[in-house]
């Protein structure tokens, strides 16, 4: 067979990295599941004194746990073929990275303070550039044929040892088509239509938990007034920064008066981008979408960053409304887009 086909893909496609397609929402469940680590570790920690575990001047802090839970992660993604298990790795390394970057602040300073003020900017820092590059890897650019066709193989793996049920035999298809044309893909099909039948799915809660959010928004979004609790949602979030960036130029709270600044500047780009998107909504229900979806990432950036450094732990409230509408309008566009493929006419196929 002729190479031509592999000397036209990228570098990391020619070396064998496939990216999947699934990989976003196991990113997302390791972030989601590290904040929650965290939040949760301080609750407890707070609520039980701050206890120490160990005597006689040995402290086990709970990074050593976090590493922990790391390797157990690492242990189980490199142990098992196919993607039956990525979603316990996931949850695993959550737990085990928000355990050990909840004592970043010991890592920081001098003296190991377990309390540095900076400690929640610094953990929210972290995990908005886990964010980038998770865009970076899988946002920017559409997925090749040759990765469709290389996640449906690795879909066939998982079938091959337990079976498919309808819904996965239906999805390992649809990958399968999007791969067509590239070398191997009559192969694959053949394997794919091969796997037995089998009616117990692998359960996977955390997929299913997905699912049923996103029906969930997608639902709730069909509504008239979905726009207008998004708009009051993002723009009360706003206001509560806004409040947060001018206590701390009058003095109010202790940081540098940069931080207020950036936080008055940050909100008024979110509230532009929100006028933007009632502007142009009316006429064009995506673009407004779209404009409020940008004001939303200017938020969650910039302006949750900076009132962590303000006020702690107390910005959660302001990020769990901007990730809640960020996840609705993402499930809105990404419904939207499939209308438009729906509607977008079948090429002609003569010649």
């Amino acid at each position: 067979m002729s190479a031509a086909p592999l000397a036209r893909r990228g570098r990391l496609l020619r070396l064998g990295a496939a990216r999947d397609t699934s990989a976003v929402r196991h990113l997302v469940t390791f972030l989601v599941v590290t904040v929650a680590t965290v939040l949760v570790t301080r609750f407890l920690l707070a609520a039980s004194g701050y206890p120490q575990v160990g005597g006689g001047g040995l402290h086990v802090a709970h990074v050593l746990w976090g590493g922990l839970g790391m390797a157990l992660a690492v242990v189980v993604l490199l142990s098992w073929v196919g993607p039956a298990l990525r979603s316990v790795g996931a949850v695993l390394g959550g737990i085990g990275f928000g355990l050990f970057v909840d004592e970043i602040g010991k890592f920081v300073t001098s003296d190991n303070d377990y309390f540095y003020a900076p400690t929640a900017a610094l953990i929210y820092a972290v995990v908005v550039v886990l964010v980038l590059l998770v865009e970076a890897l899988h946002g920017r650019r559409a997925h090749h044929p040759a990765e469709y066709l290389a996640v449906a193989t690795d879909r066939a793996v998982a079938g091959v040892a337990g079976g498919f049920t309808d819904a996965e035999r239906d999805e390992a298809r649809a990958l399968v088509a999007r791969g067509r044309g590239e070398p191997g893909a009559d192969e694959v099909a053949a394997l794919v239509e091969a796997v037995p039948p089998d009616d117990v799915a692998v359960p996977d809660p955390v997929r299913a938990l997905v699912r049923r959010a996103s029906a969930w928004f997608a639902e709730a979004m069909e509504h008239r007034w979905a726009a207008a609790v998004v708009v009051v949602a993002v723009l009360g979030t706003a206001t509560a920064s806004l409040v947060v960036g001018l206590r701390v130029l009058v003095g109010g709270v202790d940081v540098p008066a940069w931080v207020g600044a950036g936080i008055l500047v940050a909100v008024a780009a979110t509230v532009a981008c929100v006028v933007r998107g009632m502007t142009v909504g009316p006429r064009d229900h995506r673009a407004g979408a779209v404009w409020v979806r940008r004001g939303v990432l200017v938020s969650l950036l910039v302006t949750q960053l900076l009132a962590f450094r303000a006020v702690q732990w107390a910005a959660v409230a302001g990020l769990v409304v901007d990730l809640l509408v960020l996840a609705a309008l993402g499930v809105a566009l990404g419904r939207d887009d499939d209308r438009r493929t729906a509607r977008r006419p079948a090429p002609d196929r003569q010649a």
